[in-house]
């Protein structure tokens, strides 16, 4: 990423003291690793936008996607490349999925939507994670906030995150 690209200094440091970073970040140490959030121009709502703006490919990017199972979230973690098969989920955690709303969202993870990291909620939800993920050396979740990312080896986001990995991408069959 051009550091042209990059936010002004007054704004990159507001979205860092942003409550969910300075958690992810707090995270992050935590485990001994390194502080890799990365502020970006602008919110990265799609897997697609946010691969551009770091110069990776989508599939590098590890979407995190909060389900409702009753008042518990469950948190998927997946490849920017895939969709989450719910009837998937729901039969690995033995409970019925259903979408969870912006304010579910928040309530559980303290994270607004295209901000919500895989690690570091306010409430420990039920986490599994794309297997696809662990063909790469780095991947890229979000860090917080709309417009950060940061950068980690896929194993150790599993550790941190307390996942179980899994087979939840929905397949597709393609027409001959």
């Amino acid at each position: 990423m051009d550091t042209a690209d990059r936010k002004s200094p007054d704004e990159s440091s507001a979205i860092h003291a942003y409550p969910g970073v300075v958690r992810v970040r707090a995270a992050l140490r935590q485990h001994g690793l390194k502080d890799t959030i990365i502020v970006m121009p602008e919110a990265t709502h799609t897997a697609q936008a946010a691969a551009d703006a770091l110069g990776c490919k989508v599939a590098e990017i590890a979407k995190s996607i909060i389900f409702r199972a009753g008042e518990r979230a469950v948190l998927v973690i997946t490849s920017g490349m895939n969709r989450v098969d719910d009837k998937k989920v729901a039969a690995l955690i033995g409970m019925t999925l259903s979408k969870a709303d912006a304010d579910f969202v928040r309530a559980q993870t303290g994270f607004v939507i295209g901000g919500v990291a895989p690690l570091a909620h306010t409430v420990a939800p039920v986490v599994l994670m794309d297997r696809d993920l662990l063909a790469f050396a780095q991947v890229w979740p979000a860090a917080g906030h709309p417009n950060t990312m940061f950068q980690i080896e896929p194993t150790r986001l599993a550790e941190i995150a307390q996942a179980q990995i899994a087979d939840i991408a929905l397949i597709k069959s393609v027409a001959a």
